[in-house]
């Protein structure tokens, strides 16, 4: 038994449910033959308008937020391009060998057409891992030629991860193999993408869904597995989501395992991450000391090796420690945590730049309460 987020994913561009102007566009520019693809109504997923050729398909640079509907595009994009064939896929295990004689496993999605690989799983040798593949796909001959396009697709996620060497090989090897290979990147943001590389691609921004829009995708999913679901208890599981349709879906499911029929005020379940960060937060404003620090630091662990992206458990941190702190210092702690975050990003510890944030709170957060304390003392 599948997941409802997996069993009731689109196949098709003409499946899509929301920003049905772009999932039109993108048929146009995977369409065999001649037209035209037309904007519609200047919106900001809107393509340009594109002549496209028999056979021309450019790199693609998909981005949007989490849970927007980047990769059920992708695939719906690659079944127009080739067919059912793309579902047919299947896991492989590369074994990569960098030039220092390091052995890099990569884990890997496949069909006859595509490939689909996470370089960023390589850390420090994702630079190593792109140029192989790229070349590996590159020049493996294409199956049924005469029905199918003439190139194979790479497709490429968390490309935003990457490092700026793995960027530059990639921008490289993206010229060399244009003639056999079309590249798609997926990302959540480009602003960490190099100009190089995104000058070399259409940009095709998802934005997340609409309040409405998952409501109505809520409804029409619990409809088909028979059950009802009111207008109420939707509109609470969009907008608990922030507007992120896979984690909507997931905890419209969460909610029927727990109660049935549903009722427009029941709870809605919350992830055991999501209670333990909150937790955390309210260790951390509870007592300001070396030990709760430690302690802390434990939490934080636990957190990062159950996978929750460490851009997450900062996001987190802060939203539970600006509902907890005065006002006065709610600015001061928003623009701490920004620079920690950007820390963050230059540097390959995740925990040393997640405990400076909380040493750094604890000290402004310890100091704000003494010195208000000192102020009641006449």
């Amino acid at each position: 038994m599948s997941l409802w987020v997996d069993k009731y994913r689109p196949c098709s561009l003409g499946q899509l449910d929301y920003h049905k102007e772009q999932a039109a566009q993108l048929r146009n520019l995977v369409s065999r033959r001649d037209g035209a693809g037309r904007a519609g109504g200047g919106e900001a997923f809107a393509l340009p308008l594109l002549k496209v050729q028999c056979g021309d398909f450019p790199h693609l640079l998909v981005y949007g937020p989490s849970g927007a509907g980047k990769k059920t595009r992708i695939m719906c994009i690659l079944r127009e391009l080739y067919g059912v064939g793309v579902e047919k896929l299947r896991i492989e295990h590369q074994t990569i060998t960098t030039p220092s004689k390091k052995k890099i496993e990569i884990s890997t999605i496949a069909s006859n057409y595509h490939l689909e690989v996470n370089p960023s799983d390589a850390g420090n040798s994702d630079r190593v891992v792109i140029q192989e593949m790229l070349k590996t796909v590159a020049q493996s001959q294409q199956l049924e030629t005469n029905s199918q396009k003439d190139f194979k697709v790479v497709l490429l996620t968390e490309v935003d991860k990457l490092t700026k060497d793995a960027q530059h090989a990639l921008r490289r090897t993206m010229e060399k193999y244009m003639s056999t290979c079309r590249l798609i990147l997926c990302c959540n943001s480009t602003s960490k993408v190099i100009p190089p590389i995104r000058s070399r691609c259409l940009a095709v921004r998802v934005p997340a869904p609409s309040i409405e829009d998952i409501c109505h995708v809520l409804s029409t999913v619990c409809k088909k597995e028979g059950l009802n679901l009111p207008s109420q208890l939707a509109r609470r599981l969009a907008e608990k989501s922030c507007r992120n349709l896979r984690k909507a879906l997931l905890m419209c499911e969460a909610c029927r395992v727990q109660q049935y029929p549903f009722t427009g005020d029941q709870e809605i379940p919350e992830t055991d991450w999501e209670v333990y960060l909150r937790e955390t937060a309210n260790a951390i404003v509870s007592q300001q000391t070396p030990q709760r620090l430690l302690e802390v630091r434990g939490r934080l662990y636990e957190l990062l090796t159950h996978c929750i992206p460490p851009e997450i458990i900062m996001k987190g941190l802060l939203s539970e420690l600006l509902h907890n702190c005065d006002g006065q210092l709610k600015g001061e702690v928003a623009q701490m945590a920004a620079y920690y975050e950007h820390r963050l990003q230059l540097g390959s510890k995740a925990i040393y730049h997640l405990e400076a944030f909380v040493a750094k709170f604890m000290a402004l957060y310890k100091k704000f309460m003494e010195d208000g304390l000192e102020g009641m003392i006449f």
